[in-house]
């Protein structure tokens, strides 16, 4: 018998259902070609759901619903409502650039987002092996179409083909590892994995085997070294609005997945899985900075940048235990929390600026496209520099307190090795500032290859100055934002 309070843990989930099931509908009925009903329709149903999701995560709700399937925390209540408000900005940022490229002849653009965020909530709040893979499921399967949503593009259809193909061999992997740790444990509910783990009834070689499959999944979904081949493909082949879309929410998914089978799930195996975490990381490093100094195009550069912030991140997953002790894991995991949040805050505004240059026709994704920006739109300028010094690590922007906190993390452990991987990711942020300020150079100090004035809707610029403004806000005050992920983390790590 499922409990009143069940309903209560997916009432986020229920409404984002069946709203996107009437949007759907609607649409059949829309025929402007700018799909200004689903649109607002849209933007109404993501204000609604992060409301409620905001709401949820400030009451501090912590309760299970339907058998243990479900998990409703303070964690997982916050990232689904930081991936609902990166949903919503998206679109806001790529409707105009989907209308000029046909892209909005139906409504599957807004539908396939929403149940794609679906997904992301399911993954996020799963607390079984099935529900977490059928939300992963759910996501891919929507990315699928929509990275190929331009048909008649050779480019799009090529890189979801690529997409799909590596796409299916990942979650062919995550399904095996889990598959592997069902047979050993005999459950698929997250807390009761970790439970026979610790008894330590089982054979440490067969948890291992299914380890190891498990984090070469998650490690694609994440698109790191060497799971990383989809990632400048994909974000250089898709349109886009669509680029944004898969390389901002989902970011947040990979992250609590990675919490709930890994932190969750197999806590007493961290000694296995964080060395697997360092070798993903150190590689997502090396690879994601060296690769991003050669690209010219914009979009693949900001894909290997990604590939080595993700590579930041796996830092801090990786400094929770030390020793076997676990007292400074709400710290390790806070902070690697807080740097996925801000790194999605600061990708939006990126791709937002590179959505707003381009007009119907031309793609504007190159870096010499960029040129003389400052002198076209001092504001547009300075919003896409305080992004890239923000993803370089300079102070006063959100990304130099994120990779701080990930540090901190990592040396207050007192391991010679952990001190020595802080110095090497320190010493590979120096090489990444190198392609970031590249193009802040070709912004300010290029002569421009255009002059025509830059045109943006009303919504576009607002939401777009607002995002600019948070990067370089929480950088100047960046406590508030650190204590609510710590807090987070710690309410996660207590249920």
């Amino acid at each position: 018998m499922i409990d009143q309070y069940s309903w209560i843990t997916v009432y986020p989930e229920i409404t984002l259902l069946a709203l996107a099931c009437l949007i759907a509908l609607v649409d059949l009925g829309v025929k402007t070609a700018g799909r200004q009903t689903t649109y607002w329709m849209t933007i109404a149903t993501l204000l609604l759901v992060a409301g409620i999701q905001a709401e949820y995560a400030l009451s501090g709700l912590n309760q299970y619903g339907f058998g243990k399937l479900i998990v409703s925390d303070q964690m997982g209540n916050w990232l689904k409502c930081f991936a609902t408000v990166a949903v919503l900005v998206t679109l806001v940022y790529g409707r105009p650039y989907a209308e000029q490229r046909d892209m909005l002849r139906g409504g599957e653009l807004f539908t396939l987002s929403l149940f794609s965020l679906l997904g992301i909530f399911l993954m996020i709040g799963g607390n079984n092996f099935l529900v977490i893979y059928m939300g992963l499921e759910l996501l891919t399967l929507s990315s699928y179409a929509l990275v190929a949503l331009r048909r008649d593009n050779v480019v799009a259809t090529e890189a979801a083909m690529k997409y799909f193909v590596l796409g299916a061999m990942a979650s062919g992997f995550l399904l095996y590892g889990m598959s592997m740790l069902y047979g050993a444990t005999g459950t698929l509910d997250v807390n009761e994995v970790a439970q026979v783990i610790a008894s330590g009834r089982i054979q440490h070689q067969v948890l291992v085997f299914g380890l190891v499959f498990v984090v070469a999944g998650l490690a694609f979904k994440l698109g790191v070294v060497p799971f990383h081949m989809w990632i400048p493909d994909v974000y250089q082949g898709a349109p886009t609005s669509i680029t944004l879309l898969i390389g901002g929410a989902p970011k947040l998914a990979a992250f609590a997945i990675f919490i709930r089978l890994l932190v969750e799930g197999m806590l007493p195996l961290a000694l296995d899985w964080q060395q697997m975490l360092m070798l993903l990381s150190i590689g997502s490093l090396l690879i994601g900075n060296l690769a991003a100094i050669a690209q010219t195009n914009l979009k693949r550069m900001l894909a290997f940048s990604t590939i080595s912030q993700m590579g930041f991140v796996l830092l801090g997953l990786m400094s929770g235990v030390i020793n076997g002790n676990s007292m400074s894991s709400a710290d390790a995991y806070g902070s690697a929390m807080f740097y996925i949040v801000t790194y999605v805050l600061t990708t939006l505004a990126t791709f937002g600026v590179i959505l707003l240059l381009s007009r119907k026709g031309f793609e504007s994704e190159e870096i010499t496209d960029f040129a003389g920006l400052n002198q076209r739109s001092p504001l547009y300028a300075a919003v896409m520099a305080v992004c890239l010094f923000s993803l370089a690590g300079i102070p006063p922007m959100v990304g130099f307190y994120a990779k701080l906190s990930v540090l901190q993390a990592l040396v207050s452990s007192g391991q010679a090795m952990h001190i020595g991987l802080a110095v090497f990711a320190v010493m590979m942020s120096l090489v990444g500032a190198f392609y970031y300020l590249r193009v802040i150079k070709v912004m300010y100090f290029d002569a421009p290859a255009q002059t025509e004035a830059i045109q943006a809707s009303g919504d576009v610029r607002v939401v777009l100055s607002l995002n600019g403004a948070l990067v370089l806000v929480i950088g100047l005050f960046p406590g508030g934002l650190m204590a609510l992920c710590a807090r987070a983390v710690s309410s996660m790590m207590a249920g």
